[in-house]
């Protein structure tokens, strides 16, 4: 089924995606299109097929810096859509993709029909929460290179080596000048972890990139697959009592 493409679909049982399926439609989604605006109604719930979408905090200057990155083990309007349906952040494509998109009144209601939905996406709100309070720390204490490797490190994870990746938009979602990022990307090319041209940056060495970047790469590594190894149990052990 193809919206089992996401990962939070894909782990639901095979009966619960097949209820939630009718209601399911895939569109594609452009590098740069906003899906949500500060403390306006969300109007769809997404779960990527790939692509990433970014959470992004607006300042009065007009400055801004990424908050969270949803990709394809992840949702966007899901806590909203079982809440209030109002977003708190501007989110938009950072890198195109597709995804597998629903109404958030339809979500809510068939959440609370079928429950191992409902805990997919009650765990994953959990991991984002603390991906975000982990960003938070590590924009305030840690060094625009460490940084810079552990935000292309989540990068690599969701999409792969090869990043369409201006240095306006580095900038922006790093929350630093462009020069920071260009005296950045160039000691990492010249070291050989990287390589970026023209907007194409391509990640030669994720190994190395992983070693330099701060330890907030590997918490929210581990986060995620501490929640969801605890889900797979979880659902093992459901298996063998109905079994």
């Amino acid at each position: 089924m193809p919206h089992a493409s996401n990962f939070l679909l894909g782990r639901l049982a095979q009966t619960s995606l097949a209820r939630l399926a009718p209601h399911l439609s895939i569109i594609e989604l452009a590098a740069g299109e906003v899906l949500a605006e500060p403390y306006q109604r969300i109007q769809r719930v997404y779960f990527p097929h790939s692509g990433i979408l970014s959470c992004i905090v607006e300042l009065a200057d007009g400055s801004t810096i990424e908050t969270g990155m949803i990709g394809n083990d992840g949702v966007f309007g899901a806590s909203q859509a079982l809440d209030d349906k109002v977003s708190l952040n501007l989110v938009a494509v950072q890198i195109a993709g597709r995804a597998s998109v629903i109404g958030p009144d339809r979500l809510c209601v068939l959440a609370a029909e079928l429950p191992d939905l409902k805990a997919l996406l009650i765990r994953y709100e959990q991991f984002f929460l603390a991906q975000v309070q982990q960003t938070a720390a590590c924009n305030a204490v840690h060094d625009i290179e460490a940084r810079t490797c552990k935000w292309l490190s989540r990068m690599h994870d969701l999409v792969g080596p090869d990043l369409s990746l201006t240095q306006e938009l580095f900038a922006r979602m790093m929350g630093v000048r462009r020069t920071s990022v260009t005296t950045v990307a160039g000691a990492l090319q010249a070291d050989g972890l990287i390589s970026y041209v023209r907007g194409r940056l391509h990640i030669i060495d994720i190994a190395q990139l992983r070693k330099r970047a701060c330890e907030c790469d590997e918490v929210v590594r581990s986060n995620y697959g501490r929640l969801f190894q605890a889900a797979a149990t979880d659902k093992l052990k459901d298996k063998c009592v109905s079994g």
